[in-house]
């Protein structure tokens, strides 16, 4: 199964005809303490860097933006009663899957030996 990295610290994942997003690792180390997800809502459309939910931590609130354009099929309404998942297993607790036209539309995104490399 293949994961992108996006710059904005986003892991994307491919099921099907979804793309299933959330934060990398190092975004969530980088916020710390994750205390509250703002979901969006189901069946939004939505474009590439519009803002798609908010994630708040002990440190800051930070806008999670849409990597794709595409329609939102699927949230993670486990995050809403327990946003620490975020910092207990960032690569499981997706934020929300995006039905998306064009797959190639994740060619343009970095691998996990480019985002590593990114990162530093």
């Amino acid at each position: 199964m293949t994961v992108k990295f996006t710059e904005d610290h986003e892991w994307l994942r491919v099921e099907g005809d979804l793309v299933v997003v959330g934060i990398t690792a190092h975004a969530s180390e980088q916020l710390g303490d994750v205390v509250f997800v703002e979901l969006p809502e189901l069946e939004t459309q939505v474009a590439k860097g519009d803002e798609v939910c908010v994630i708040e931590s002990v440190k800051a609130a930070s806008d999670i933006l849409a990597p794709l354009d595409g329609e939102v099929a699927e949230v993670n309404d486990a995050l809403s009663d327990n946003p620490a998942l975020v910092n207990e297993d960032p690569m499981a607790a997706w934020f929300f899957k995006l039905k998306i036209e064009d797959l190639s539309q994740l060619d343009g995104f970095m691998s996990e030996d480019d985002y590593k490399a990114f990162t530093g």
